[in-house]
This record gives structure tokens, sequence and C-alpha cells, in this order.
């Protein structure tokens, strides 16, 4: 089979069960879309607008970076990925639709989408994968994980009625604000979905994912390098969420014995992680809150 390429196609602490590449065709989306149980399309203009009239946006006269702060430079690379030594991420606000500021403005980045030549291709031992064709550097944006955003419910029924052996891709976005405040988001790329639900998992990963509200107040799960990216390397995140390398403290600790490994995932077997690095935790991040 001949690799495909993606070009111009058009959490906060991160959660992802597991999940193994599909041979199952899908709707392309580059955006995610509304599913069963989502009270909100995400492609409706909720949020409020500048009325900055320059070319870019500047912090001192912006009202969008005023009130949620600067997140990028100049180039539109994300500043403070320093972070990254925690699961956990602050959220970020573009200049939307209802912004008067040019569409070059440096506060627009993942809502012009892909810019990278990417291959979709066949791993030796992971099923599909994801390589960039070209250099990408620290911060720079690579691709959203798009696809239907649902309910908890509907989440919930959609992984009680899969198979052992059938692939998972639903994330889900918790973000803590305020006085225990928790707002949760699913996306689930199975059926309708983009590049990013081709992307495997890594212990040691290239990308990190960071929720980027544009237009909705529905977050884009947009992913960028982690680090500087050679050309020819595969793209991979952790599908934890976090971009540590360590194990998440909300996941299950790794057992060699399946059987017992089995009976703490109450009948749900890990899958074995294949990243091959060196701080590999042997297997895919497994979360059941979504089962409880």
């Amino acid at each position: 089979m001949f690799p495909f390429y993606l070009k111009d196609w058009h959490f906060i602490l991160f959660r992802k069960l597991t999940r193994c590449p599909s041979e199952v065709p899908i709707t392309y989306s580059p955006e995610n879309v509304q599913g069963p149980g989502s009270a909100v399309d995400p492609s409706e203009v909720t949020l409020p607008g500048c009325s900055c009239l320059s070319h870019s946006c500047s912090i001192d006269s912006c009202s969008c970076l005023q009130t949620h702060g600067q997140t990028y430079d100049s180039t539109g690379t994300l500043l403070n990925l320093n972070r990254t030594d925690s699961s956990f991420c602050s959220p970020v606000f573009e200049c939307n639709a209802l912004c008067t500021c040019s569409d070059d403005c440096s506060n627009r980045v993942v809502q012009r989408g892909l810019r990278f030549r990417l291959q979709v291709n066949k791993t030796q031992d992971r099923g599909w994968g994801v390589r960039t064709l070209e250099k990408i550097s620290h911060g720079t944006f690579v691709c959203e994980y798009a696809g239907e955003v649902i309910s908890f419910e509907e989440a919930r029924r959609r992984q009680l009625a899969q198979r052992s052996e059938e692939n998972n891709y639903i994330i889900a976005v918790r973000e803590h604000a305020g006085t225990g405040s928790v707002t949760e988001t699913f996306v689930d790329p199975a059926q309708v979905g983009n590049v990013g639900r081709f992307l495997n998992h890594s212990c040691m990963p290239n990308l990190v994912m960071v929720p980027v509200r544009v237009h909705s107040v529905i977050p884009r799960l947009a992913l960028f390098a982690g680090r500087d990216i050679e050309a020819q390397e595969e793209l991979t995140f952790d599908y934890s969420g976090g971009y540590s390398n360590q194990h998440p403290a909300e996941l299950l600790p790794v057992q060699s014995d399946g059987a017992a490994q089995a009976r703490r995932t109450d009948g749900l077997q890990k899958k074995v992680c294949h990243c091959g690095s060196n701080n590999c935790t042997q297997f895919l991040p497994l979360d059941l809150s979504i089962l409880s």
C-alpha cells in the first residue's frame, strides 16, 4: 500500500484510553465536528473578538491578549513550552472570526491549519504512523487531533461497546479552573477525524498537546513540536497527555503478569507499547475514569 501525503487539508489534563491504528475508512475533517450528545457546535462562533485594526495584535491594545495573555511570539511559535515537566498546561485563546485584526495576526496559528508536508505510512510494528517530510522547529504548530465532540455518556457508551481487539481513539480533556470547577471535552476521531488520529504513542514523544480555543468554547486539541524535529522523523505524542516522560499519577501501575493486569483494569487488557524509547513504560496509557 502506497503512503499518502497531507498538506492544507482542511488537557488541563489529557487522558487517552488505549488505541491501535485502524484499517477502517473514516470521513476526513480538518476540525472538530459536533457529535452525539454535544450541546455546542464547535464551528459556532461563541467567543468575543477584539477591535484591533493593526496587522498583528499587540498586548498593549488587544482585548484578546489582555484577557488571556500572549501565548505566541511574533512568528507564531508557542511560548512557555518549558512547562513540559508537568501533565498540566494552560489553555490558549486565539483571535477569532469576530476580531478585526488581519488574517496574518501572530495570534492566529492553529486556525490556519496544516502547514507541513506529513506522510501517513505503515510502520514496522505499530500499524499506521505519521512522519514529517520537512524539519519542524521547537514550539511550532504541527496539526490538530480532530474528531467528533461527544458527551460523557456517548464516550462511555462507545467505550463499553468496544471489544478488546478493537481500537479506541477517545481523548478526554479535563480543564480545572477556580474552586473545583472542571470542564470536560471528549473528542473521538474513530469515524470522523484528521491526520492526528494516525499518530502513534511514545513514552518519549516529540509533540505536546495543548488545548486551543479559536472561535468556540470547545477547545481544539493542537499538537506542537516539543523539540526540533528532523525530516523523516515519526511524529508521536504521549497518550496520557504529558510531555514529562514520567508515569502519570492517575494511570495504573505497570504489572508484568498479564492476568493480574487484566484484573486491575476490570477486564480491559492494556496494550503493549512498542515505542522503543529508553524509558518505555511497557504498556500504552489506560484511563478507566470514563467507565467509573
